[in-house]
């Protein structure tokens, strides 16, 4: 179960993202919940091992807005950078930073 202990121990920025929730500690529970538990954190691994880096680039653009506004701040960062390297259509390792993604994803919600 995910507290704002576990969150803050983990890097978020509760003040932010509770303000966002008009300070409403079970709704912003419940979307952080909702947030981490997005099915696009798995069909992004699908399109990445497809290599379509454009859709690859929109599914995670679309996570990084979603856990910025939640102010989940470690797992923006991962999703930031690789939204970037996307974006650019870099050289990367993209398997390797999916994997640090979803290593960060499990810390903060405890699976």
């Amino acid at each position: 179960m995910i507290t704002l202990e576990i969150l803050r121990n983990n890097g978020t920025d509760i003040e932010t993202g509770l303000s966002r929730c008009l300070g409403k500690e079970d709704l912003y529970l419940k979307l952080v919940n909702m947030g981490l538990n997005d099915a696009k954190f798995e069909e992004l691994g699908s399109v990445l091992a497809s290599n379509d880096l454009q859709k690859a680039f929109e599914l995670c653009h679309a996570l990084k807005g979603v856990i910025g506004n939640l102010a989940i701040t470690p797992l923006y960062e991962a999703l930031s950078a690789l939204t970037e390297k996307l974006r650019n259509t870099e050289e990367a390792d993209y398997p390797a930073m999916y994997s640090d993604i979803l290593a960060i994803r499990s810390k903060i919600s405890g699976s």
